[in-house]
């Protein structure tokens, strides 16, 4: 069995090293990522720990809450260690009913990064997601107009890099033609992997791939071969799912949210867990 780094090692948003095992910060908000989080001390409490467990990539959005999960971060961690990175997603709003209706138009645009910049108590945002698609799926078409409003904000010297939410590749390799991408985030895990061929064709580029609902979700994984791994090993099966994430690829970064000191724990964990090549071979069956 090959040894796996703490953490997970590490992989460059940019220039930006960051430890494969990040965090996201979307389940620090209320239910449904609706409103303030029943126990905010709690919350607080959560991100100073991924901090001080190594963790230096958290993912975020104002939409989440909205507002409330970037104003939890300014409080924990401002000012913000200097190996710290906040990755943020524009594109969506939530309304009253707690939908998150697109928000792509140039000044929507504009008006989110600013908003993002006020309430993390930035000058410049590290990584912005350009979020065009669906809840779990890209929707094709063009997304030229919108990443070239980004891109301007980024030579403006509001954002250092850029990134992709929930696309295809075409809708990368646009972009790319528009600006450097150095992240795409998309729905992938154990269970779903619609996206191993981008996964692949990123690592080439060396752009970093950062799977949403890597445990599956708002519905847990659940899966006999996953089970009957992770007892051979004496590991949950979220631990598996996460750590097989960590072999699928180099280029793959973990952001696995949590509300929970202790779930945030296991997570970590999860990153030192080595699988050998047969438990690969019978995981990469599930379907």
């Amino acid at each position: 069995m090959t040894s796996t780094p703490r953490l997970g090692g590490t992989f460059s948003l940019g220039d930006f090293p960051v430890a494969r095992m990040g965090y996201g910060a979307m389940q620090l908000a209320g239910p449904h990522v609706f409103g303030p989080p029943a126990d905010r001390p709690a919350a607080v409490a959560v991100l100073r720990e991924a901090v001080d467990l190594g963790i230096n990539h958290i993912d975020t959005a104002d939409f989440y809450g909205p507002y409330v999960t970037n104003e939890i971060i300014k409080e924990a961690l401002h000012p913000y260690p200097d190996d710290l990175h906040i990755v943020t997603k524009v594109g969506a709003l939530r309304d009253a009913e707690g939908n998150w209706p697109q928000a792509l138009a140039p000044e929507q645009l504009r008006q989110a990064v600013h908003d993002n910049l006020n309430r993390l108590g930035l000058d410049v945002l590290d990584v912005v997601n350009l979020r065009v698609g669906g809840f779990d799926r890209p929707t094709p078409g063009s997304i030229a107009e919108p990443f070239t409003v980004l891109a301007e904000l980024q030579q403006q010297g509001l954002i250092k890099h850029l990134g992709l939410s929930t696309v295809n590749a075409e809708q990368v390799a646009e972009a790319q033609s528009i600006a450097p991408v150095v992240c795409v985030q998309n729905f992938y895990n154990i269970a779903n992997r619609d996206d191993d061929d981008l996964i692949d064709s990123l690592a080439t580029l060396g752009i970093a791939y950062v799977p949403y609902f890597p445990l599956g979700g708002f519905s847990p994984l659940q899966s006999e071969e996953l089970n009957a791994v992770a007892a051979r090993f004496a590991a949950t099966p979220l631990a598996v799912a996460l750590a097989w994430l960590l072999h699928r690829s180099p280029n793959i970064l973990l952001i696995p949210g949590t509300s929970s000191v202790a779930h945030l724990r296991e997570n970590v964990a999860a990153a030192a867990l080595a699988l050998p090549d047969d438990a690969l071979t019978e995981l990469n069956n599930i379907d």
